[in-house]
């Protein structure tokens, strides 16, 4: 994600308050995520708060990437929080998957590591 970073101490607070602070909750949790998982193979989106490019691979550069992966903010921190595992988090409604490379088990979700 392009621009100024958040701190693990904001993030970490943010995800203490989820109700005032979603917005830079996933922004911070997206930023783990490319930061542990580096390349443009898939494309990460949890609209309307972020995406990011991550997984090593080919290199998307521009257009829509051929491998996308978009999911509501609920959907993806209940996967970064380990409410929700990979495979019932595809069965969520607002969940989309594009592409062969277009899966959730790719990523370790980061908030055990906090």
């Amino acid at each position: 994600m392009a621009g100024k970073k958040i701190t693990v101490e904001a993030g970490t607070a943010a995800l203490k308050d989820l109700p005032a602070q979603l917005p830079t909750a996933v922004r911070f949790l997206l930023q783990k995520i490319e930061a542990d998982h580096r390349g443009g193979t898939v494309e990460l989106r949890v609209p309307p708060f972020g995406a990011v490019q991550c997984i090593e691979g080919m290199n998307h550069r521009r257009g829509t990437p051929p491998n996308v992966v978009e999911m509501t903010p609920e959907v993806f921190l209940g996967l970064c929080m380990g409410e929700l595992s990979p495979e019932e988090a595809m069965t969520k409604p607002g969940c989309s998957f594009s592409g062969e490379k277009a899966e959730l088990t790719f990523v370790v979700f980061p908030v055990a590591g906090l």
